[in-house]
Order: C-alpha cells, then sequence, then structure tokens
C-alpha cells in the first residue's frame, strides 16, 4: 500500500503541472509535455520499486526545491534575458535565514558581545553613508579624494575596533557546539518568506550596482558577488558557525520517533501492512513533498499569470529588443532591477527550503557546480522563458544527477564482468564510474542544444501564446 500512496501522490503532482490550473491557460497543453511528465513519474516509480521508497521521495524533493530554483532563474532570463550566474549566492542567504529564523538563540554569546557587533557593523555602515552623501557635496579634486579616503580610514579603524574583539568573545563562547549569536528560535518554515526577502534585499543593492552593465560583464559581477557571499558565510563564525556548520534546525513536520510513538500512526501503518519504521521515514518524506509541492505550484501559478499579463509582455519586448522598448517610454534598468529582484526571491525561497530539508547550513556545500551551473542547466534543458518548461528541467536534471552515478557504476561493472578483477582496467573504470554524472549531464546538454535547442518546451510565442 505504501507503493501506491507514493504514485497516487507523484501522478496528482505530474497531472496537475501537465492540465494547468482554473482560469489560465493549460500549463501543458500538448499531449508531448503531459507524455514527458509522464516518463518522469515512471522513472520516479522504477527507483521506489528498484530501490527504496525512501530514496525515491528524496529524489522528489529534491527535484520539487531545484524546479523552484529554475523558475527563479527563468524569471530573470527567460523573461528580461538577464544572465545571472550568482545564482549560488542567493540561494546561500535563502539557506542562512533557516539559521537566523529557526535556531535558538545562544544567550551567553549575546550577552558576550552581541551589542559590539551590531554597534560594529552599524558604524561600517554608517561610514559607507557618510561618504556615499559626501562625494557629490565635495569639489572634485584633491580635497574630495582626502576627504572621502579620511572618512573610510577612521570608519574602518573604529568599526574594526568594536567589532573584531565583539567578534572573538562570542566564537569564544562554547565553540565546540555554539560559538555564534543563534537565531530567533520561530518555526523554520517561517525561513521561506524570509529567504526570499533577504535574497531580494540583497538583489536590490546587486541590481543597483551591476544592472547598468553589459550582459557579459554582468555575469561576473554576479558571480564574483556570489562568491563573496559564500566566503561570507564561511568565514563569519559568529553568524553561520563557518565550516562546522549549524546542525538540528528544527523540522515543518514531525519526527520519525515521533510518529511512532503515536497510536494513531502505527494504527495507520497496521492498516497498510507497512513496517513502523520504514513508514515512519516514508511519512515524513511525504509531509516535505506535500509542503514543497505547495509553494511550487503557488510559485507557478503566480509565475504564469505574470508571464500572461501586460507587464510579462512588456518584459518579453524589452528583452528582445531594448532600443525599441526604450524609445517607447520604458524604464529599462527599472524594470531589469524588479525582475531581477523577483528572481532572487525565488531562488532565496528554494535555498531556505533546501536547508530546511537538510536539517543544517552547510556553507562548504554551496558550490557553483550545485547551485548556479546545474539550475542554469535546467532552465536550458526544458525550455527558458516556459515555466513548466522550468520545471521539467528541474526533475530531469537532478534525476540524472543523482541516478548517474549509480546507473553508471552498474554499467561499468556491466561491461567489465569478462575482466579480471586484478585487471588494472577494470579497476580504474569501477573508480571512475562516480564521475558519470559529470559527462551525463554534459551529454544531456549537448543532445538538447543539438535537437531542441529551444528546450523541451520551448516558450510559447505569437498566436500560439
Amino acid at each position: 500500500m505504501v507503493w501506491f500512496l507514493f504514485v497516487l501522490l507523484i501522478g496528482l503532482l505530474a497531472r496537475v503541472f501537465g492540465a494547468g490550473f482554473a482560469g489560465m491557460t493549460p500549463l501543458g497543453g500538448t499531449a508531448r509535455t503531459r507524455a514527458m511528465f509522464a516518463i518522469m513519474v515512471i522513472l520516479i516509480v522504477l527507483v521506489g520499486q528498484g530501490q527504496s521508497w525512501n530514496v525515491a521521495l528524496t529524489i522528489l524533493n529534491l527535484c520539487l526545491i531545484s524546479a523552484i530554483m529554475a523558475l527563479g532563474v527563468n524569471i530573470q532570463w527567460g523573461y528580461a534575458g538577464l544572465l545571472n550566474v550568482g545564482v549560488m549566492g542567493f540561494a546561500a542567504l535563502g539557506g542562512l535565514a533557516g539559521v537566523l529564523v529557526s535556531a535558538p538563540p545562544v544567550r551567553e554569546a549575546w550577552a558576550a558581545g552581541g551589542a559590539g557587533i551590531f554597534l560594529g557593523l552599524l558604524i561600517g555602515l554608517a561610514t559607507i553613508v557618510i561618504a556615499v552623501l559626501a562625494y557629490p557635496r565635495l569639489p572634485a579634486g584633491r580635497l574630495r579624494a582626502a576627504v572621502i579616503g579620511a572618512i573610510l580610514v577612521v570608519g574602518y579603524a573604529i568599526t574594526r575596533s568594536i567589532y573584531g574583539p565583539a567578534v572573538q568573545a562570542v566564537e569564544d563562547v562554547n565553540p565546540a557546539s555554539t560559538g555564534y549569536l543563534g537565531g530567533l528560535n520561530l518555526p523554520i518554515i517561517l525561513s521561506w518568506p524570509a529567504g526570499g526577502a533577504i535574497a531580494g534585499v540583497a538583489a536590490w543593492v546587486v541590481g543597483k550596482v551591476a544592472l547598468g552593465l553589459r550582459s557579459d560583464y554582468l555575469a561576473i559581477a554576479t558571480l564574483g558577488i556570489s562568491e563573496i557571499i559564500v566566503a561570507i558565510l564561511k568565514h563569519e563564525d559568529w553568524m553561520t558557525r563557518g565550516v562546522r556548520n549549524v546542525i538540528g534546525l528544527k523540522r515543518p513536520v514531525p519526527y520519525e520517533i515521533d510518529l511512532q510513538n503515536s497510536g494513531w500512526f502505527m494504527n495507520l501503518a497496521d492498516r497498510l501492512g507497512a513496517d513502523a519504521v520504514i513508514f515512519s521515514s516514508i511519512f515524513v518524506k511525504l509531509c516535505y513533498t506535500g509542503l514543497f509541492a505547495l509553494v511550487l505550484l503557488v510559485v507557478l501559478v503566480l509565475s504564469e499569470r505574470a508571464l500572461n499579463s501586460p507587464w510579462g509582455r512588456m518584459m518579453r519586448a524589452i528583452r528582445d529588443n531594448e532600443v525599441s522598448a526604450g524609445a517607447m517610454g520604458k524604464n529599462i534598468v527599472a524594470r531589469h532591477l524588479q525582475v531581477f529582484i523577483l528572481g532572487s526571491v525565488v531562488v532565496g525561497i528554494g535555498g531556505a527550503m533546501l536547508t530546511t530539508l537538510d536539517g543544517q547550513l552547510t556553507p562548504s556545500a554551496y558550490q557553483p557546480l550545485r547551485f548556479t551551473f546545474l539550475i542554469w542547466v535546467m532552465v536550458i534543458l526544458g525550455g527558458s522563458g516556459n515555466n513548466q518548461g522550468a520545471v521539467l528541467g528541474g526533475f530531469i536534471v537532478w534525476y540524472f544527477w543523482i541516478m548517474a552515478e549509480p546507473l553508471g557504476l552498474q554499467l561499468v561493472a556491466f561491461i567489465t564482468a569478462p575482466m579480471a578483477d586484478s585487471n588494472p582496467l577494470k579497476q580504474h573504470l569501477l573508480q571512475s564510474a562516480a564521475h558519470m554524472r559529470l559527462m551525463t549531464m554534459g551529454l544531456i546538454l549537448l543532445l538538447a542544444l543539438r535537437f531542441s535547442p529551444r528546450g523541451l518546451i520551448p516558450e510559447r510565442t505569437g498566436a500560439g501564446r
């Protein structure tokens, strides 16, 4: 019966994604689109039947989160043509929200240096504001350079004299288990909108600086800024514990041990004929699936409505011809900033959801390959400019990213079966099978660009919209 519940759930998801929503243009009106989602359902079911339903649900949950992040990038690139390769940074800020919202506060650390840290940061921010305000009010020349330099040097010295000792005091408070300030001790599900808000504020700052640049310079700027964000998370231990990680974050779903001690759950397991221990793990993952699918549906509905609205048509007009759109009175930079913030908010929500699923924040895990390159492959493969294409791309890419290694190992073992176990070539191939996922991603992207350059579900244009 467990497998029946699982199949029913992902079948419902495929039906929703493939058939559209009430009052909207169908999101997947073609038989080809429905067939592709049906194939994804079959592939995930095969994992459940061949390996375990726990593994299948883990893949499904990560597919849902990846699809949300792909929608965020699609809003930026598919709607407005903004080349943001700093996806990793906004996902990391979403993950940070999970700590700031749900971790319990460390009162000893706050008493030791919490006020000093925030006073130092406030002075640093005030220094920047004063320098920015003073710059246009001073005459050009050596006097302006000297005054601005003096403001920055004095402000930095005061900031370091307060901030440095306070940080050291906080990190010295029980560093083996805490060594940071903690968070607000609120339900972690609140970190999802908070993660979006933090990423949105960061996107506003980045956009104000970088959106006036050419597309290639914008890509370089966003990549560099995302690396700076991740570096801060790795090294500011008072905020994230750095490489020691923040573990044991609260869950928005029940714990397995609590389910196993609940009468209603044990009765349900008996009725389904399932082992209570295994079923408790499956039940928890199903709860996550329901929450993630709900968020994905909300984001997808809002994204589709925005795309089909006058605002969406304006954004596509700006994307296709900025000169013409500007001649018609459209504020190009303001609209780019708007869509850049919206896409980053969605990515931040996905980052917070991923931290919630993991139950911990691991700053060293934020790598460009996972949080930028793969998300871009999802959008390109699915079809940039098409929201459902981004969802499909998220499912396909993450599924094969996870399954490429075990399937590659089985393939290599089958090919090398006639060879002796001591054969150096066989040993080398078996050891290299773990790298099959990189080759698989490259092959998928190459085939997509060759045979479907506009993606598996191309953007609907003209009369087809």
